[in-house]
């Protein structure tokens, strides 16, 4: 069995709450599409909903978990990849998707088609340019992109998609991945850069029936869940930046009788050692969390920060002649400047080289 003709040997996971009868079309077409194991994990549904989870567990290629109480759709999926691993299926993946009708069988099928190696995740992408999508899902959505490409170096159309394949050996990196409602589907986004994932866009049906009513994505309240992880990601070098410049500014006030130009390099030289073993250990610690070779990435790290150090106290020393100013005030807004620049050229070369767990 190759993965390129996988024979389907996958299994598909729906999470479910509240279900319509639109759980019951999406699995009986599963079984016509040729999928013959389902998981449909009942996150803590009320006794309203029984007949509908009773007509889906009666179908022989249907296994039905269920939750006591409202977990979330996270810890649905970590539910049924527990269960695949307990069970220790013989399977090449497994597939994650939405029982609200969001999600055509047809498109399971064809991203299932898609997944080729024991590697790449195969992501079903929809497309938000179609006229019928509704316009905060739209926004939504193009704002997460953005946030992912410029702050995570992820190049990803579809941020929101439930459609993901996954080849079975990343079952304990799901299981790994922290979050228990809508933010652990884009936390594993986020996990699957430093892990060294790769994925693949597959363009899917872009389904909104009824303006996605059976959605339970709450974009208030689930929005501060998603972007607090990217804020994070983000805090360290915000942080560092302030201990950086009130340092430089305390500095060249001590060093106020030294040449301008020395005075500047000085300033710079003292924030940026004190701001910067701040950020290499919370990065390190809390941020990348990349726990191996120390002394590596440590180097990598300290290169890079001399290097941007000295482009700083360069930049700063010529525009500070080129536009005078006696007050200690001034100068630091012109290294402010200069610092805001730096910041995002920093973030990306630590995400991408210093802190880069990938050979």
């Amino acid at each position: 069995m190759t993965f390129k003709d996988n024979g389907l040997k996958i299994t598909v996971v729906l999470p479910s709450l509240k279900p319509t009868q639109k759980l019951v079309s999406t699995v009986t077409g599963l079984i016509e599409e040729g999928f013959s194991d389902i998981i449909v994990v009942n996150d803590g549904s009320s006794s309203d909903y029984d007949k509908v989870f009773s007509e889906v567990s009666s179908l022989e290629q249907c296994t039905l978990l269920k939750h006591d109480v409202n977990k979330g759709k996270g810890a649905a999926l970590k539910t049924a990849f527990q269960y695949i691993q307990q069970q220790d299926k013989d399977i090449l993946g497994v597939v994650t998707a939405d029982a609200d009708g969001q999600h055509l069988p047809k498109d399971i099928l064809k991203c299932s088609q898609q997944m080729t190696d024991d590697e790449t995740v195969i992501l079903g992408a929809r497309n938000f340019y179609k006229s019928h999508v509704p316009l905060k899902s739209f926004l939504g959505n193009k704002i997460t992109s953005f946030v992912f490409k410029t702050g995570c170096g992820i190049n990803i159309n579809d941020t929101q998609t439930g459609l993901r394949v996954f080849p079975v050996k990343h079952i304990s990196f799901l299981l790994s991945v922290k979050g228990e409602r809508f933010e652990y589907e884009t936390n594993m986004l986020l996990e699957m850069k430093p892990e060294c994932i790769p994925f693949r866009e597959v363009e899917i049906t872009t389904v909104y029936e009824d303006k996605n009513v059976g959605s339970h994505f709450n974009a208030v309240r689930d929005a501060f869940r998603i972007y607090k992880l990217i804020f994070k990601f983000m805090m360290s070098s915000i942080i560092s930046f302030f201990i950086d410049n009130i340092i430089f500014f305390i500095s060249l006030l001590i060093f106020a009788s030294v040449l301008e130009d020395i005075r500047i390099l000085i300033s710079t030289v003292i924030a940026r050692a004190i701001s910067s073993f701040f950020n290499f250990n919370f990065n390190r610690n809390s941020v990348f969390k990349h726990k191996c070779d120390y002394r590596k990435c440590l180097l990598r790290y300290y290169i890079l920060c001399i290097s941007l150090m000295l482009i700083s106290a360069g930049i700063v020393t010529v525009l500070s002649n080129v536009f005078p100013a006696e007050k200690e005030l001034m100068i630091t807004l012109i290294k402010i400047g200069v610092e805001a620049v730096l910041f995002f050229i920093s973030f990306n070369i630590q995400r991408d080289w210093v802190f880069k767990k990938c050979k």
